[in-house]
C-alpha cells in the first residue's frame, strides 16, 4: 500500500511551527499525487494552505491514532517521527504526569522538578522481578533488568544516564544504586548498600553547586562500580570522576553558587568544634558570595552538614580526618580574602599581618612570610641559573586562584579516593554494574575548553549507543530469520578522527603547548592550515580568526580558541606547593601532595577548566624516577582521552542500558513542557536516531497470536485456520499487496512504519461499518418498540377512558336516586327538628316561670320566719337581762342580812371558849385512841422484828447488787450531766420560744396589715394575670418551639456523640491492631534475627569444614530491619547450651541469679503454703470435736442408714452370684453335651472357652474387691452392727434362696448352685477379712505420716522462726539451704523407690516369660492332637461375660531419658500428610499436652519446663527445615494453637473453664502456672502463622497478576494494542500462563489443607483474609503502575474475577471473615475504570463511591486511563482537576501504592476442646512404644 493513500479527507498531519516545533491540523480533502497544496485546517479552526516542498514533494508527517497517544514505548507509534515522539512525550507528561517513557533500549526521563511518591520501597518491591516491558516505564525497571541480566548472563552490566545540567542525571543514578543497594542486599554484617549510598552525599556536597539551570548540578562525572558476589550481594563499590569544574570554586556566574560544602561550612560555624576555623556567613567570603545566591530555597545547609559528616562517619573517614577536611576547605574561603596592593605594575605586595593570610597560614600550618613573599613572586629557572621575579598583582590574584583550585583539586581526589577504600571489599568480586553520571552535550554562546571536552566524551558515547542499537536490531532479524538489510546510520566516527586522530585537534593543542611561545592564535592557524577544506565536519566562522566550528551528531558549536593552551597545560606555582607540602603541623595537608608524582594519571585542569581524576580504586606500580616527571608534563586533554578510553573499554565490556535526561523548561517550573527545549534534547541525546533507526527498518512487530487476537474482527469464519501463523499470512496476503511492507519471523510479523496505522484504519472502518449496523437494528427495534409501546398505552387509554365514563354514567344514577331520598329524609328530620324544638322550648319556658315564682313564694316564707326567730331571740334575750338585774339586787339584800347574822354568833363562840367545859368536852374520846394506838405499836414492833430478818436476807443481795447500782449511778450521774445540759438547752429554748412568741405577736399584727395591703393587691395582681396569662401562652410557645429546638439539637447531639464514640471506638481498634502489628512485627523480626543467627552458626560450622560454600541470590525481603527480643531465660536453657559450655564465667552470673530468685519465690510460696496448712490443720481438728459430738448424738439413726445401705450392696452381690449360677449352668450343659475325654481334656474348645469365662470371672472377682473394700471401710468403724446386718443377710439370703428353689425344678443345679453360693460366701469373707487387714495397715500409715507432717510442721515453724530473726541475706541463704537440703532428701526417697519399683518389675516380667513359655508349649501340644476340621467343625457357642475398662486419667507417662526420641518421633519426623488423612486433628498437640500433665502431676518443674523447651525448639527446627512447604507450616501453626489452647483450657482459671465437662475440670494442672509458656507459645503461633503467610504469598505471587490482570477470563473484551519493543506479557491463555483458575485452586488447596489439619475457623478466616489482601494489593500495585491495563474494557475482566473469588468465599462460607473488604480498593478501582468520566456530577459521585482508594490512587488512574478503541474518550485534565479539587480536604496517605507486605495483626480466640483426653488413643505408625497411658 501506497503511503499517499492514507492522505484522504480527516487524516491528521503534523506541520512545522516556529513557536509550537509541530502542530497539528486535519485535511480538508483527500490528496491527489501531484498537488503542490494541501488543504488543512488547524486544531483552532483556522483554514490553511500548506505548500509542499516542489524539489522533494515531502508529504507532512502523519498523525498517530488517539489510542496510540500516550504509550509507553514510542516504537509502538505506527508512525516514527520527530512530532510523533514529541507530542507522545507531551501528553504523558502534560496530562498523564508520567515522566518516564521508553524508546527502544532507551529510557527517556523527564526532570518534573517536583517531588513525586514514585521511588518508596513499596514501588522498589513491584518491580523487584518483574520483566522491563510488563509495568509501565521506571529507572527500577532499568535497574531491575540490569540485575537480572547480570545473574542469569553472568555478564556486567552498564546504565549510561546522560543529560543536560538540570535534567536529573545525578537523581537517577541515585535511585538506580538505591534500587540495588535494597533488592540484592549485602553480603556481610557491614551494610555495603547503606556505605555506597553514603557516599552521595559526600560527593554532592563536594562535587555539586546550583546553577542557573539546577539547584544541584553535578560538577563533574562519575562511574560507580557496585561490586556483587557470587549469590549477587552487593559487597563494595568502586568510584572514578571525570572532569572536575574547578574554576567554580574561584568563581561564580550570576545566580550561581560554589560547591555545598562551603555554604555548609558557614551555615555551621556556630558550632563549638567550628570555633577554630574563625568561620562566618557566606556573604563575608570572596568565593562564596560572588554569585549572589548563597541560600537555596527549601534547603538547610546547616542540616545537609549534619548528612555530611554522619556520611563520612558511615564511611569511615573519621573526625580528626573530618576536621582536616574542614581545616583545608577554611582555608581556602580564607585565602580567596587575601588582597594584593600594587606597588608598580610589575610587582605587588600583601599587608603585613593581613588576617585573611594569617587565618590560613595559621590553618595550613605554614609560615606567614614564606606563603606572603611567594604569592607575590615566582621562580625562574633556566640552564645556568635560576631567577625570583616579582609578579602584577593580576597574576598574584591568578597564582592565588590557581592554588586555590589545585587545593580543592587535591582535596577532592583525597576525598574520592578515601571513599573507594571504605567501599573496597576484600571478598572476590564475581560481576558489578556500572552506573555513569556523565554530563551531556553543551552548546553555549561562549563555548571553550570544558565544552570541548564534554561534547568530544559525548560523541564517543553516541558513537557506542549508536553501535548497540545497530546491533541489537541486526541480532532481532537473525532471531527471527527475516532477511537483513542493511540500515543507514550516523556514523560520528569522522568527528572522533578530526578530535583524537593524529594531527587532529587534541594533537595539535598539545604539540602547540609545548611550543616556548606557543599562544592561542598560532594554534588556531595551525588548525585552519590543517582541516580547513579537508574536513567536512570542520569550518572557520567568517567574522573571527580565533574560533573554530564543529559538525557534532547533535548540532553545529563554535568554539573559541582564547584559553585553550592554558586550561590544557593547567599551570601551578611549585614553590606554592612546596610551602604547603613542608607543613609539620598539619599532616593531612602534606598527605595530599606526597602521592603527587606516583598518581597513575594526576590531577590537572586549568585555573578556570575541570579537572580529570582517575580510578583511585587501582593501585598503579612504581614508576622509575625519570618516568614520574614524564607523567606529570601530560596534558589535560591528553588525560582525558586517556581515561575515556578506558572508559569505553570498560562499556564495550558490558551489556548497556540507556537513561535519557530531559530538561522540560530552563525555568524550573514543575510540569511545564518547553517544546524547543525539548526537541533541541531530543536530538542531542540520541533518541531522534534511535527512532530513525527503527524507522528505517520494521519497527512494528507482533507476535502471531497478538495479530491474530487484535485483527480477527477482519477475517471471515472460514478464513480462520488451527494454524495461527498461516491464517495471518492469509489475512494480510489480502490486505497488503505489497509484499515488501512486512516479513514473516519465527515468532514475530514486521512491519514498515504506516502499515499498522494503515491496518488499524481498515480495522476501524470495519467496526465502524459494525456499530452502524448494530445502531441501525437496535434504533429499528427500538422504534419498534416504542411503537408498539404507544400503541398498547393508546388502546389501554380507550379503554379506561370509555370504562370510566359508564361509570360516571352509573355514579350520575344512583347520585340522583340517593339525592331524592336524602332530600325526602331531610326535609323530613327538619321539621321534626323544629317540632322538638319548639316543644322543648316551651317546657323550658314553664318550668323556668314556674320555678321562678316558686323561688319568689319560697324567698318570701323564708323571711317571715327568719323575722320571727329575730323576735324571739330578742325578746328572751330582754326577758333574761331584766331576771339578772333582780336576782343580783336580790343575792345583795341576802348577803347583807347574812352578815349581820353572822357576827352575831361570833360574838357568842367567844364567850362560849372562855369557859372549862368546852375542854372537857374536847378530851372526853382521847383514852379511847390512846389503847388504839398502844395496840398498834405491839403489831409495829412485831413487824419489826421479821423486817429485821428479811433485812439480814436482803443484805446479802443488797451487797450484790450495789456493784451493778454504782455502775448505774455513775451511767446516771452522767446522764443527769446530760440532763442538765438538756435543761440548760431547755431554758435557752424556752427563752427562744418566748422571743418566738413576741415575734408571733409582731407578726400577727403585722399579717394583718399585709392582709389589708394584699387583698388591695390581689386586685393590682389580678389585672396582672390577665396579662401575664397572654405572655405565659406567648412563652409556651416559645418553650414548645425551644423545646422542639432542644429535642433536634439533643438528637443531633446523640448522633454526632455516636459517630464520635464509633469513631473512637475504631480509632482504638486501629490503635489495638497496630499495637498488635508492632508487636507481631517485633517477634517477625525476632524470629528472622534466630534464622539469621542460626544461619550465621551454620556458616561458621561449614567454614571450619568446608573452605568454599557455596552462594545463592537472596530474596529483598531480607534486607529488613532486627528487631531485640527474647525469650525468658527458662526457654533458652537448652537452646543456649553451647555457648554456655564456651563462655561458663559470662553465663554463670545469670544462671545462679535465676536459680536465686526462683528459690527465693518458692520459699516464699512454701511460707504461705506452710501457714495455710497450719490453719487448716486447726480447722480440721476443730471440725472432728464438732464431728465426734454430733455422732455420739445421731450415731442410732445413723447405723440404721447405713445398715440399709449395706443391705443394698448385699443384694447388689447376690444378684450377680445368680449371673454366675446361670452362667455355670451353660458351661454343665456345653460339657455334659459331648461325653468324650476330647472334650474336657485341656486344650479343647470347651476347655478355652473355660479358661476365658474364668479369666473374665477374676476380672470380675477384681472389680468386687474394690466393692468390698468400700464395704469394709463403711464396717470396720461400726462393730456393733454387723450382726443384726449378718442376719438381715441371712434373712434376705435364705428368701432369695427359697425363691430360686421354687424356680427351679432340677435338684441338680439346685445343688451345684448352693455349693457355688457357699464358695463365694467364702470367699468374700476371707477377701472382707484380708481387707480389714490392709485397711488396718493404712490406718495406721495414715497416722504416722500424719504424725510426720506434723513433726515436719513443727521444724518449719522453728526454722521460721529462726529465720525470721537473722537478717535478709542470711535469711535467704538459710531458706536456700533449707530448701536445698529438702530437694535432696525427696530425691533420694524416690530414688529407693524407683529402685523398688524397677526391681518388681523385674520380678513381674520373669515371671510373664515363664507363664508365656507354658503356655505357648501347652497351645502347641493340644494343637496337635487337633485337626483342623474338628476346630471348624466343632460350634462354641460364646458366653457374654462384662469387662471392666481400665479408668484412665488422660495422662501419658515417659522417662526423662525419652524426651529426645519423643520430639523426634512427634515433631522432626512426624508427617502432617499421614497425620492429617489418618489421625485426629490435632493429636500431636493433645500428646504433648497429657505428657506435660503426667510432669505436672508429678510435681516435675524441671521435667515441665524441659519438655516445653524441647517442644518449642523442635517446633522451630522443622518450620527451618520445611518452612517453605504449606502443609507442614499449616500443620504446626493448627498443633501450637491447639496445644495452646489446650493449656488455657486445662489451666484451672474461671474464665477457660466454663465450657469443661467435669471430667475435664479434673484434668486441670494442679502444681504450675504455664501463663509465661502460654505466652512464648503464643508468640511461635505469630510467628508460625506469618511464615504461613508469606509461604501462601511466595506461591500466589506469580499468579495474582497473570491471572487477575493479563488473563481475558472473558474472551473477547479487551483488544489487544500495538506493542513496543519492550514486549509486554501476553494476556492470551498459554499453556504455561496462569488464570483465575489457577488462583482458585491454589486457594482450594489451601482451604483444604488446613480445615484437615484441624486449624481453628476463625484462623482460617485470617489466613483467607490475608489471602485477599495480598491477591487485592498486588493487582491495585500492578494496575496503577501498568498503563495498559487502566481500560474500560480491564476494569470489567477485574469485576468478574472479584465475582468469582467472592463466590469462592461464599462457598466456603467465609464471607465474614472481612476477605471481601480487603477487595474494596480494587473493586472501587475497577468501577473507577467504567464509570462515566466527564461532568461535575460524575465528579461527585467518583468522590463518594471511592472512599477505599487514596487521592493519590484515583488521581493516578485517572491518569493511567487510556482507551483500547477509537470509540472510548480519555479523561480531561479538567476532569481531573476538578476530583483533586473535591478530594483536597480528604486526610489520607500520600502513599500511592498499597503495602503488599502488610500483615493483619492475628488473633487466636479461645477455642476448647470437647475431646476427652482419657479417650485418646496413641497410634503404632507415630512410633511412641515408649509412652504408656496413665
Amino acid at each position: 500500500m501506497a503511503a499517499t493513500e492514507l492522505y484522504t479527507k480527516y487524516a491528521r498531519v503534523w506541520i512545522p511551527d516556529p513557536e509550537e516545533v509541530w502542530k497539528s491540523a486535519e485535511l480538508l480533502k483527500d490528496y491527489k499525487e501531484g498537488d503542490k497544496v494541501i488543504q488543512l485546517r488547524l486544531e483552532e479552526g483556522k483554514d490553511l494552505e500548506y505548500c509542499l516542498d516542489p524539489k522533494t514533494k515531502e508529504l507532512p508527517p502523519l498523525r498517530n491514532p488517539d489510542i496510540l497517544v500516550g504509550e509507553n514505548d514510542l516504537t509502538a507509534l505506527s508512525y516514527l517521527h520527530e512530532p510523533a515522539v514529541l507530542h507522545n512525550l507531551k501528553v504523558r507528561f502534560i496530562d498523564s504526569k508520567l515522566i518516564y517513557t521508553y524508546c527502544g533500549i532507551v529510557l527517556v526521563a523527564i526532570n518534573p522538578y517536583e517531588q513525586l511518591p514514585i521511588y518508596g520501597e513499596d514501588i522498589i518491591n513491584a518491580y523487584s522481578g518483574q520483566n522491563m516491558g510488563d509495568m509501565d516505564p521506571h529507572i527500577f525497571a532499568v535497574a531491575e533488568e540490569a540485575y537480572k541480566q547480570m545473574a542469569r548472563d553472568e555478564r556486567n552490566q552498564s546504565i549510561i544516564v546522560s543529560g543536560e545540567s538540570g535534567a536529573g542525571k545525578t537523581v537517577s543514578a541515585k535511585y538506580a544504586m538505591r534500587y540495588f543497594a535494597t533488592v540484592s542486599g549485602s553480603a556481610s554484617e557491614a551494610n555495603v548498600e547503606e556505605k555506597v549510598l553514603a557516599s552521595n552525599p559526600i560527593m554532592e556536597s563536594i562535587g555539586n553547586a546550583k546553577t542557573t539551570r539546577n539547584d544541584n548540578s553535578s560538577r563533574f562525572g562519575k562511574y560507580i562500580e557496585i561490586g556483587f558476589d557470587k549469590r549477587y550481594r552487593i559487597i563494595g563499590a568502586n568510584m572514578r570522576t571525570y572532569l572536575l569544574e574547578k574554576s567554580r570554586v574561584v568563581f561564580q556566574a550570576e545566580e550561581e553558587r560554589n560547591y555545598h560544602i562551603f555554604y555548609q561550612l558557614c551555615a555551621s560555624a556556630a558550632l563549638p568544634e567550628f570555633k577554630t576555623l574563625r568561620l562566618g556567613n557566606a556573604n563575608y567570603f570572596h568565593y562564596t558570595k560572588q554569585g549572589g545566591s548563597p541560600v537555596i530555597d527549601g534547603i538547610d545547609d546547616a542540616k545537609e552538614m549534619e548528612h555530611t559528616r554522619q556520611a563520612c562517619t558511615l564511611l569511615g573517614i573519621n573526625d580528626s580526618y573530618q576536621m582536616g577536611i574542614f581545616r583545608i576547605l577554611a582555608g581556602l574561603l580564607h585565602l580567596g580574602n587575601v588582597g594584593f596592593t600594587s606597588r608598580d605594575a610589575d610587582s605587588c605586595t600583601i599587608p603585613p599581618k593581613h588576617e585573611p593570610l594569617t587565618i590560613f597560614c595559621d590553618l595550613m600550618g605554614v609560615e606567614y612570610q614564606e606563603m606572603s613573599h611567594w604569592l607575590c613572586h615566582r621562580k625562574l629557572a633556566t640552564a645556568s641559573e635560576t631567577y625570583i621575579k616579582p609578579i602584577s598583582k593580576l597574576q598574584a590574584i591568578n597564582a592565588r586562584d590557581a592554588l586555590a583550585k589545585h587545593i580543592y583539586a587535591k582535596l577532592f581526589n583525597w576525598i574520592v579516593d578515601h571513599v573507594n577504600k571504605a567501599l573496597h571489599s576484600t571478598v572476590k568480586q564475581h560481576s558489578f554494574i556500572g552506573v555513569l553520571d556523565i554530563y551531556g552535550f553543551e552548546t553555549f554562546e561562549i563555548n571553550s575548553f570544558e565544552q570541548f571536552c564534554i561534547n568530544y566524551a559525548n560523541e564517543k558515547l553516541q558513537q557506542q549507543f549508536n553501535m548497540h542499537v545497530f546491533k541489537l536490531e541486526q541480532e532481532e532479524y537473525m532471531k527471527e530469520q527475516i532477511p537483513w538489510t542493511l540500515i543507514d546510520f550516523y556514523d560520528n566516527q569522522p568527528c572522533i578522527n578530526l578530535i583524537e586522530a593524529k594531527l587532529g585537534i587534541l594533537d595539535l593543542l598539545d604539540e602547540e603547548c609545548k611550543m616556548p611561545k606557543g599562544s592561542d592564535d598560532s594554534w588556531a592557524q595551525k588548525l585552519y592550515n590543517t582541516h580547513l577544506n579537508k574536513c567536512a565536519l570542520f569550518e572557520k566562522p567568517r567574522m573571527s580568526n580565533k574560533a573554530f566550528i564543529i559538525q557534532h551528531f547533535a548540532d553545529k558549536v563554535e568554539y573559541q580558541c582564547e584559553g585553550f593552551l592554558e586550561k590544557n597545560k593547567d599551570t601551578v606555582y611549585e614553590e606554592q606547593i612546596k610551602v604547603l607540602k613542608s607543613s609539620k603541623k598539619f599532616k593531612m595537608l602534606s598527605e595530599l601532595f606526597q602521592d603527587e608524582e606516583k598518581a597513575l594519571s594526576p590531577t590537572s585542569a586549568t585555573p578556570s577548566g575541570r579537572t580529570l581524576l582517575s580510578r583511585t580504586a587501582v593501585k598503579p606500580a612504581k614508576a622509575r624516577p625519570g618516568q614520574a616527571s614524564k607523567e606529570h608534563k601530560k596534558t589535560v586533554g591528553h588525560q582525558f582521552r586517556n581515561s575515556l578510553h578506558l572508559l569505553m573499554e570498560t562499556l564495550n565490556a558490558t551489556t548497556p542500558h540507556y537513561v535519557r535526561c530531559i530538561k522540560p523548561n530552563d525555568f524550573k517550573f514543575p510540569f511545564t513542557f518547553d517544546e524547543k527545549r525539548a526537541v533541541q534534547q531530543l536530538r542531542a541525546c540520541g533518541v531522534l536516531e534511535t527512532i530513525r533507526i527503527s524507522a528505517a527498518g520494521f519497527p512494528s512487530r507482533w507476535t502471531y497470536q497478538e495479530f491474530f487476537s487484535r485483527y480477527r474482527v477482519l477475517m471471515k469464519q472460514k478464513d480462520v485456520l488451527s494454524d495461527r501463523k498461516q491464517t495471518c499470512k492469509n489475512l494480510l496476503e489480502k490486505l497488503i499487496l505489497d509484499k515488501d511492507k512486512y516479513q514473516f519471523g519465527k515468532t514475530k510479523i514486521f512491519f514498515r512504519a504506516g502499515q499498522v496505522a494503515y491496518l488499524e484504519k481498515i480495522r476501524a472502518d470495519k467496526l465502524r461499518v459494525a456499530c452502524i449496523r448494530i445502531q441501525k437494528t437496535i434504533r429499528g427495534w427500538l422504534m419498534r418498540k416504542k411503537y408498539l409501546r404507544m400503541r398498547k398505552a393508546a388502546i389501554t387509554i380507550q379503554r379506561y377512558v370509555r370504562g370510566y365514563q359508564a361509570r360516571c354514567y352509573a355514579k350520575f344514577l344512583r347520585r340522583t336516586r340517593a339525592a331524592i331520598i336524602l332530600q325526602k329524609f331531610q326535609r323530613m328530620y327538619v321539621v321534626r327538628k323544629r317540632y322538638r324544638l319548639m316543644r322543648a322550648t316551651t317546657i323550658v319556658l314553664q318550668s323556668l316561670l314556674r320555678g321562678y315564682i316558686a323561688r319568689n313564694k319560697y324567698q318570701r316564707m323564708l323571711r317571715e320566719h327568719k323575722a320571727i326567730i329575730i323576735q324571739k331571740h330578742m325578746r328572751g334575750w330582754l326577758a333574761r337581762v331584766h331576771y339578772r338585774r333582780s336576782l343580783k339586787a336580790i343575792v345583795y339584800l341576802q348577803c347583807c342580812c347574812r352578815r349581820m347574822m353572822a357576827k352575831r354568833e361570833l360574838k357568842k363562840l367567844k364567850i362560849e371558849a372562855r369557859s372549862v367545859e368546852r375542854y372537857k368536852k374536847l378530851n372526853i374520846g382521847m383514852e379511847n385512841k390512846i389503847m388504839q394506838l398502844q395496840r398498834k405499836v405491839d403489831e409495829q414492833h412485831k413487824d419489826y422484828k421479821s423486817l429485821l430478818e428479811k433485812l439480814t436476807s436482803l443484805e446479802t443481795t443488797y451487797n450484790t447488787e450495789t456493784e451493778k447500782l454504782r455502775s448505774d449511778v455513775e451511767r446516771f450521774r452522767m446522764s443527769e450531766e446530760e440532763a442538765k445540759n438538756a435543761t440548760n438547752r431547755v431554758h435557752v429554748l424556752q427563752e427562744e420560744i418566748a422571743k418566738l412568741r413576741k415575734e408571733l405577736h409582731q407578726t400577727q399584727s403585722e399579717k394583718k396589715t399585709i392582709e389589708e395591703w394584699a387583698d388591695k393587691y390581689k386586685q393590682e395582681t389580678e389585672q396582672l394575670l390577665s396579662e401575664l396569662k397572654e405572655q405565659n401562652s406567648l412563652l409556651k410557645k416559645e418553650k414548645e418551639e425551644l423545646n422542639c429546638r432542644i429535642q433536634d439539637q439533643a438528637k443531633e447531639m446523640t448522633e454526632t456523640m455516636e459517630k464520635k464514640l464509633v469513631e473512637e471506638t475504631k480509632q482504638l481498634e486501629l490503635d489495638l491492631n497496630d499495637e498488635r502489628l508492632r508487636y507481631q512485627n517485633l517477634l517477625n523480626e525476632f524470629s528472622r534475627l534466630e534464622e539469621r543467627y542460626d544461619d550465621l552458626r551454620d556458616e561458621v560450622n561449614l567454614m571450619v569444614s568446608i573452605p568454599k560454600p557455596g552462594h545463592k541470590r537472596t530474596d529483598s525481603t531480607h534486607s529488613s530491619n532486627e528487631s531485640e527480643y527474647t525469650f525468658s531465660s527458662e526457654i533458652t536453657e537448652t537452646e543456649d547450651l553451647p555457648l554456655r559450655m564456651e563462655e561458663p564465667s559470662e553465663k554463670k552470673a545469670p544462671l545462679d541469679m535465676s536459680l536465686f530468685l526462683k528459690l527465693q519465690k518458692r520459699v516464699t510460696e512454701l511460707e504461705q503454703e506452710k501457714q495455710s496448712l497450719q490453719d487448716e490443720l486447726d480447722r480440721k481438728e476443730e471440725q472432728a470435736l464438732r464431728t465426734k459430738t454430733r455422732e455420739e448424738e445421731e450415731r442410732p439413726p445413723m447405723r440404721g442408714a447405713e445398715l440399709e445401705y449395706e443391705s443394698l450392696k448385699r443384694q447388689e452381690l447376690e444378684s450377680e452370684n445368680k449371673k454366675l449360677k446361670n452362667e455355670l449352668n451353660e458351661l454343665q450343659k456345653a460339657l455334659l453335651e459331648k461325653s468324650s475325654p476330647e472334650v474336657t481334656a485341656p486344650g479343647a474348645p470347651a476347655y478355652r472357652v473355660l479358661l476365658d469365662q474364668l479369666t473374665s470371672v477374676s476380672e470380675e472377682l477384681e472389680v468386687r474387691k474394690e466393692e468390698v473394700l468400700i464395704l469394709r471401710s463403711q464396717l470396720v468403724s461400726q462393730k456393733e452392727a454387723i450382726q443384726p446386718k449378718e442376719d438381715k443377710n441371712t434373712m434376705t439370703d435364705s428368701t432369695i434362696l427359697l425363691e430360686d428353689v421354687q424356680k427351679m425344678k432340677d435338684k441338680g443345679e439346685i445343688a451345684q448352685a448352693y455349693i457355688g453360693l457357699k464358695e463365694t460366701n467364702r470367699l468374700l469373707e476371707s477377701q472382707l477379712q484380708s481387707q480389714k487387714k490392709s485397711h488396718d495397715n493404712e490406718l495406721e500409715a495414715l497416722r504416722g505420716e500424719i504424725q510426720s507432717l506434723k513433726e515436719e510442721n513443727n521444724r518449719q515453724q522453728q526454722l521460721l522462726a529462726q529465720n525470721l530473726q537473722l537478717p535478709p541475706e542470711a535469711r535467704i541463704e538459710a531458706s536456700l539451704q533449707h530448701e536445698i537440703t529438702r530437694l535432696t532428701n525427696e530425691n533420694l526417697d524416690l530414688m529407693e523407690q524407683l529402685e523398688k519399683q524397677d526391681k518388681t518389675v523385674r520380678k513381674l516380667k520373669k515371671q510373664l516369660k515363664v507363664f508365656a513359655k507354658k503356655i505357648g508349649e501347652l497351645e502347641v501340644g493340644q494343637m496337635e492332637n487337633i485337626s483342623p476340621g474338628q476346630i471348624i467343625d466343632e460350634p462354641i457357642r460364646p458366653v457374654n461375660i462384662p469387662r471392666k475398662e481400665k479408668d484412665f486419667q488422660g495422662m501419658l507417662e515417659y522417662k526423662k531419658d525419652d524426651e529426645p526420641k519423643l520430639v523426634k518421633n512427634l515433631i522432626l519426623d512426624l508427617k502432617p500428610r499421614g497425620v492429617a488423612v489418618n489421625l485426629i486433628p490435632g493429636l500431636p498437640a493433645y500428646i504433648l499436652f497429657m505428657c506435660v500433665r503426667h510432669a505436672d502431676y508429678l510435681n516435675d518443674d524441671q521435667k515441665v519446663r524441659s519438655l516445653l523447651t524441647s517442644t518449642i525448639n523442635g517446633i522451630k527446627k522443622v518450620l527451618k527445615k520445611r518452612g517453605d512447604d504449606v502443609e507442614t507450616v499449616s500443620f504446626w501453626l493448627s498443633n501450637t494453637c491447639r496445644f495452646l489452647h489446650c493449656l488455657k483450657q486445662y489451666s484451672g482459671e474461671e474464665g477457660f473453664m466454663k465450657h469443661n465437662t467435669p471430667r475435664q475440670n479434673e484434668h486441670c494442672l494442679t502444681n504450675f502456672d504455664l501463663a509465661e509458656y502460654r505466652q512464648v507459645l503464643s508468640d511461635l503461633a505469630i510467628q508460625i502463622y506469618q511464615q504461613l503467610v508469606r509461604v501462601l504469598e511466595n506461591i500466589l505471587q506469580p499468579m495474582i497478576v497473570s491471572g487477575m490482570l493479563e488473563h481475558e477470563t472473558i474472551q473477547g473484551v479487551s483488544g489487544v494494542k500495538p506493542p513496543g519493543l519492550r514486549k509486554r506479557t501476553s494476556s492470551i491463555a498459554d499453556e504455561g500462563t496462569y488464570t483465575l483458575d489457577s488462583i482458585i485452586r491454589q486457594l482450594n488447596t489451601f482451604h483444604s489443607v488446613m480445615c484437615q489439619h484441624g486449624m481453628d475457623p476463625e484462623l482460617i478466616k485470617q489466613v483467607v483474609k490475608q489471602t485477599f489482601y495480598i491477591t487485592g494489593a498486588v493487582t491495585l500495585n500492578n494496575l496503577l503502575l501498568r498503563k495498559d491495563m487502566c481500560s474500560w474494557s480491564k476494569g470489567m475482566q477485574i469485576r468478574y474475577n472479584v465475582s468469582q473469588l467472592e463466590e469462592w468465599l461464599r462457598d466456603k462460607n467465609l464471607m465474614n471473615s472481612g476477605a471481601k473488604e480487603t477487595l474494596e480498593p480494587l473493586i472501587q478501582a475497577a468501577q473507577l475504570l467504567q464509570v462515566k468520566k466527564k461532568t461535575d456530577e460524575d465528579a461527585e459521585a467518583i468522590c463518594s463511591m471511592c472512599n477505599a482508594l487514596t487521592t493519590a490512587q484515583i488521581v493516578k488512574v485517572l491518569n493511567l486511563y487510556t482507551p483500547v478503541n477509537e470509540f472510548e474518550e480519555r479523561v480531561s485534565i479538567s476532569f481531573i482537576r476538578t476530583i483533586q479539587m473535591r478530594l483536597r480536604d480528604r486526610k489520607d496517605s500520600p502513599q500511592l501504592l498499597m503495602d503488599a507486605k502488610h500483615i493483619f495483626p492475628v488473633t487466636f480466640p479461645f477455642n476448647p476442646s470437647s475431646l476427652a483426653l482419657e479417650t485418646i488413643q496413641i497410634p503404632t505408625s507415630l512410633g511412641l512404644a515408649f509412652i504408656s497411658r496413665v
